[in-house]
């Protein structure tokens, strides 16, 4: 029999706040956290705005200074939201079999931070003047080595790739793992650190960012019929999945079982999507079934949002499809209109925030949703939030090239 799974701590560092409970407290209140890039001079890019994590990380954990030169941002976000989700959860790691804890973590582009600086060092000054610690630093699979080896985990583990969806694909796959006995507990999300020259040179080429730079506050519209494309944020979300046996056993507070899971790919384009949404809506149709519940128990959708107009209007379709006249009836909202697209990390603080939801019975907001698409006509709590009681929610996430990801997610746990 396949084994139940809760998520049981959350640890979030976004533009919206650093710790799970500032990121609610204002990703709840309707703000707009995406502002002009300064870390250099982003001038000639066509989208230069971001959500951008406010504050000194440095100051708000234990980490040596000697292990933070070896790395990139994208692997110290994953450090922080690791510690912040441990913490949460109040694991004694020393206690576990670590043989049984794992870590599962995505990213998008990987470290270029880090990269950036030691390639024009090569060029500069030649082969000496590049950091040893290049190759690993900026490798994708660099976040889940080093939470793995800073907190000497050993258990079954894995990097996943899957652009924007990559963070809750990621869950997904650590819920497929522990359902089926591979592990205990893992520590699973995503993480991603755009804001670097290069890195955002990439995210331009993709022809889906946002160009309203004279407003970047307002530049991030999911469903809005002025809407131009998303921006890009930075950021980081981790959280702790257990076997219900092994979190009843150790008394965890539970924040909610997952209970479905799917993936399917649209199969059109390298980087664009079926305009219809019908791979969209058949991974909906599949985690629902797997979940259990017929249409109308799901409460609650976290929309992925992607503020282009055929991304929102497939993604309405599908929910259409999926639900029918229940489509009108339901709450559903894109939060990360708020810090922007976290890419890689996206679908980890998308699933960390609608936890949050759940746990204070409230629907956080679309921002800037302020002349609706006719086409996109659900509700999709434009601009202020709601007091709404979620039991069960759905959370969609998408990538380039047609990947969706869905998860399912049950605040009352069904004991069997």
């Amino acid at each position: 029999m396949k084994r139940q799974v809760v998520i049981t701590g959350i640890g979030i560092v976004s533009p919206a706040g650093i710790g799970k409970d500032e990121h609610w407290k204002n990703i709840s209140s309707g703000g707009s956290f995406v502002s002009e890039i300064k870390k250099f001079d982003a001038g000639k890019y066509p989208s230069r705005i971001a959500g951008q994590i406010n504050g000194d990380i440095d100051k708000l954990n234990t980490f040596p200074k000697r292990l933070l030169k070896k790395i990139d941002r994208f692997s110290h976000l994953a450090l922080l939201a690791s510690e912040f989700a441990i913490s949460d959860t109040k694991l004694n790691l020393d206690a576990e079999d670590k043989e049984r804890v794992g870590v599962f973590i995505g990213n998008a582009i990987g470290g270029w931070e880090f990269a950036e600086v030691e390639l024009r060092d090569l060029y500069i000054g030649g082969l000496k003047e590049v950091s040893p610690y290049q190759a690993t630093a900026w490798f994708p699979a660099a976040p889940q080595g080093q939470v793995s080896i800073y907190y000497g985990l050993l258990g079954y583990s894995q990097t996943i790739i899957a652009d924007s969806a990559s963070g809750l694909v990621s869950i997904g796959s650590a819920y497929r793992a522990i359902q089926e006995g591979e592990a205990d507990v893992i520590l699973a999300g995503g993480s991603e650190a755009p804001i670097s020259p290069y890195g955002l040179l990439c995210c331009n080429t993709s022809g889906v960012l946002t160009q309203r730079n004279e407003n970047p506050q307002k530049a991030y519209r999911p469903f809005d019929k002025n809407r131009d494309g998303f921006a890009i944020g930075e950021g980081a979300g981790i959280v702790i999945l257990e076997s219900f046996e092994h979190a009843a056993k150790r008394g965890a507070k539970i924040y909610g079982e997952v209970t479905g899971f799917s993936m399917t790919n649209d199969g059109i384009h390298p980087t664009k999507q079926d305009i219809e949404g019908r791979q969209l809506s058949r991974a909906m149709q599949i985690a629902i079934k797997e979940a259990g519940i017929s249409i109308d128990g799901i409460d609650y959708i976290c929309a992925n949002g992607s503020a282009t107009k055929d991304g929102d209007i497939a993604e309405t379709k599908a929910i259409k499809a999926v639900f029918g006249k229940n489509a009108y009836k339901m709450p559903i909202s894109a939060p990360k209109s708020a810090i922007g697209n976290l890419l890689g990390a996206a679908g980890a603080v998308d699933t960390a925030t609608t936890l949050l939801a759940m746990e204070n019975s409230f629907v956080p907001p679309t921002v800037n949703l302020e002349d609706k698409d006719n086409t996109c006509d659900l509700d999709y709590t434009a601009l202020e939030g709601k007091g709404y009681k979620i039991k069960t929610a759905l959370i969609n996430s998408q990538g380039r090239g047609g990947v969706n990801a869905v998860m399912v997610v049950k605040k009352t746990l069904n004991e069997k």
